[in-house]
């Protein structure tokens, strides 16, 4: 059994590089993205929340930028568990 954790936790390790290292590359066309969807969501609430809706998005935006100022590298910028 703990043979399946390791691999497991390998393979988590593995995948979690791979996203940190494509949000690197394409953070450009993800924070578009971000900035597409809140104005969508302010569009369609009527602009009711637009103070949520960008502070979301203000912390998005910083999430990408954090990723893309690593450069991708494995570190400890998640969240704990």
């Amino acid at each position: 059994m703990s043979d399946f954790l390791d691999k497991a936790k390998d393979l988590a390790k593995d995948l979690t590089d791979k996203a940190r290292g494509t949000v690197s590359e394409h953070s450009d066309q993800i924070d578009d993205g971000i900035d597409k969807a809140a104005e969508f969501v302010d569009d369609k609430t009527k602009r009711k929340y637009s103070d949520k809706i960008e502070t979301v998005q203000s912390k998005a935006h910083a999430v990408v930028d954090k990723i893309a100022d690593d450069g991708g590298k494995d570190g400890d910028s998640g969240p704990a568990s």
